[in-house]
């Protein structure tokens, strides 16, 4: 899926692989992220298979960069690709809960520092994108009125991850106060 998140950035833009690597961890990275090796693997098979073109462009201080364009191919793949609906739920790996599920034997003090660290990372993700996120998007939104749309489905992935970030909160105080009461 990695190939049509790069299509999907490089139809509002042409980009070198580094410029998409940052637009993904500044957009899409609470539901879908890559490393940087994996973005350059999957550009040389999209340009193999004829979705994007590239060309060197020169720097002056630098080496020359190379930039990517979607072609007509791909911006067709990617709209083949987004017509068709979802039709069964991904399965979902989570590794704390994993490691929950056979915790009964560890103490309860060590239970609970695990469960409060993650807390406090799950209430800094939801400052993030309580704080940064929705001005980023609201930046997008004034300056092209064409990507009004798109700025409004960039508001709703912004959305899913604060409502998750508050239900997995929501479930670790659960938690948190069950073990303090009953282990």
């Amino acid at each position: 899926m990695l190939k049509y998140a790069l299509l999907g950035f490089l139809n509002y833009d042409n980009k070198t692989g580094y410029e998409l690597k940052q637009t993904m961890d500044r957009s899409t990275n609470h539901f879908w992220h890559a490393k940087q090796s994996q973005i350059y693997q999957t550009l040389k098979r999209l340009e193999a298979d004829g979705l994007v073109v590239s060309h060197p462009e020169h720097q002056e201080s630098r080496p020359d960069r190379r930039v990517y364009a979607i072609t007509d191919s791909g911006k067709k793949a990617m709209d083949a690709w987004l017509a068709k609906p979802v039709t069964a739920l991904e399965p979902n790996k989570q590794l704390l809960l994993l490691k929950l599920f056979f915790s009964g034997g560890l103490g309860k003090e060590t239970l609970l520092t695990q469960l409060r660290l993650l807390r406090k990372l799950h209430e800094q993700q939801l400052d993030l994108y309580n704080t940064e996120s929705p001005d980023v998007i609201k930046q997008h939104g004034k300056s092209d009125p064409e990507l009004s749309r798109d700025v409004m489905m960039w508001e709703s992935t912004r959305r899913f991850g604060e409502l998750h970030e508050k239900m997995y909160i929501d479930w670790l105080d659960e938690t948190i106060g069950m073990i303090a009461a009953h282990f």
